[in-house]
């Protein structure tokens, strides 16, 4: 396969994957928006402009968009991410210029129709009310919360009620003309498609897109400063969550996002992780336990949980912190890491498979501004991690205490000190 990466004259950054193995093109239009770029009152915004920017254009009804995809078996639509927000497309080679095309109108002219916007603003209030109802959502919730405070990643790319409901087609169009611009737009495409073709297509849609005289906002981020606190949310469930978080650096920071994705993997990806072995299996203590370290362009968060009978909550806890605060005081086994490597690899080549899944990766590092030789970068880097890193990695960022969110029975959770 062939990579190539080019800069449009009006900024667009446009990357291609020639792979000629399916008669098959992907596609991806990133945008540097989405949850970051929000703005507390305004939060949620970018989740409802995805839902409802496939639903009409200047030139096209809901139903005329849904047809033209339709009729030649292709798939498209937008989402909404805490760091970007995307619109995506697969089809065949042959269709491939007049779905193009119909993802160019879409980006640059949606018309938001209102009956839409508002179907669109319900269904998302009916889904975070739903929300309230499952254990691990409100747990997430409480402890995304206490992390990051009135940094935009304390709240959920769905928004709030409140916030939800004030939002309206004057808003969405304001947002879109701020964000939705050339030199903000990376074009990643994977398929059966030579460069020089994909530049010519890319600039007879994009080429005539001028870049506005007003600037991009500055962004303007609160500073998250580790505060642990521990907080509980009394709910009659079934069982209990236990959650714990550290705060971990962004994917700027290589060479301890590396060793940090690593531990991830040993402590809490799947059923020879540390955690299942060690809390489920051996001690029978968790119907669910994981981890979870995400990548994020701001400080981001190392997540430990665990579903349990709500009368073993105290155990669980200590259990989940004992854990954690092992990493930190002996070292991996050769053989621990190195398993540990073989899974993050294995996965991570599985995870770029498809040419969608390829135009995905590539174009989310250029938009998040590690490049997309960062795809050999990281593998290389994990390969390099050693014993004394790993240990000396988590002395560092799980030495202090966690933040702890607890939900389950009133009973057992507040017992807890």
């Amino acid at each position: 396969m062939s990579t190539q990466r080019a800069t449009l004259n009006n900024g667009i950054t446009v990357i291609t994957v020639e792979n000629p193995t399916a008669d098959i093109i992907s596609g991806r239009l990133f945008l540097k928006a989405g949850g970051r770029w929000e703005l507390r009152e305004n939060a949620g915004i970018s989740h409802l402009l995805a839902a409802v920017m496939t639903k009409g254009t200047i030139h096209l009804s809901s139903v005329e968009i849904a047809e033209k995809i339709e009729s030649v078996g292709a798939v498209l639509g937008a989402d909404a991410s805490t760091d970007y927000f995307s619109v995506g497309f697969k089809t065949v080679t042959e269709d491939f210029r007049e779905i193009f095309q119909l993802v160019g109108e879409i980006t640059r002219s949606p018309s938001f129709p209102s009956e839409e916007v508002e179907l669109e603003q319900y269904l998302t209030i009916q889904n975070l009310r739903s929300q309230q109802e499952r254990p691990f959502n409100v747990a997430f919730k409480q402890l995304r919360e206490a992390m990051y405070g009135e940094h935009p990643y304390g709240t959920s790319i769905l928004g709030t009620e409140e916030t939800v409901e004030k939002l309206g087609r004057d808003d969405l169009q304001h947002y879109h003309q701020t964000f939705f611009r050339p030199d903000n737009l990376v074009i990643s495409l994977s398929g059966r498609i030579k460069h020089d073709e994909a530049i010519a297509i890319v600039t007879d849609v994009f080429g005539d897109w001028q870049i506005p005289n007003t600037p991009l906002p500055e962004l303007i981020i609160p500073l998250v400063t580790s505060q642990p606190t521990s907080n509980k949310t009394p709910q009659d469930s079934q069982q209990a969550i236990v959650m714990l978080g550290y705060l971990t650096p962004s994917v700027r920071k290589e060479k301890d996002y590396t060793v940090l994705k690593l531990l991830n993997t040993y402590l809490g990806n799947g059923l020879s992780s540390r955690l299942f072995v060690e809390l489920r299996e051996k001690r029978g203590l968790a119907y669910d336990v994981s981890a979870f370290y995400p990548t994020r362009l701001d400080t981001s968060q190392f997540v430990v949980y665990m579903g349990t009978a709500p009368e073993n909550t105290a155990i669980a806890l200590e259990g989940l912190h004992q854990e954690v605060k092992r990493l930190g005081e002996v070292f991996l086994t050769p053989e621990d890491l190195q398993g540990a490597k073989n899974k993050l690899l294995g996965q991570y080549a599985l995870g770029k498979q498809t040419n969608s899944e390829i135009a995905q990766m590539l174009g989310w590092y250029e938009t998040i501004e590690v490049g997309i030789d960062f795809d050999t970068q990281f593998q290389e880097a994990i390969v390099d991690v050693t014993l004394e890193q790993a240990l000396e990695t988590a002395q560092r960022y799980f030495g202090g205490d966690p933040y702890i969110s607890l939900v389950g029975p009133e009973a057992f959770i507040e017992a807890i000190n």
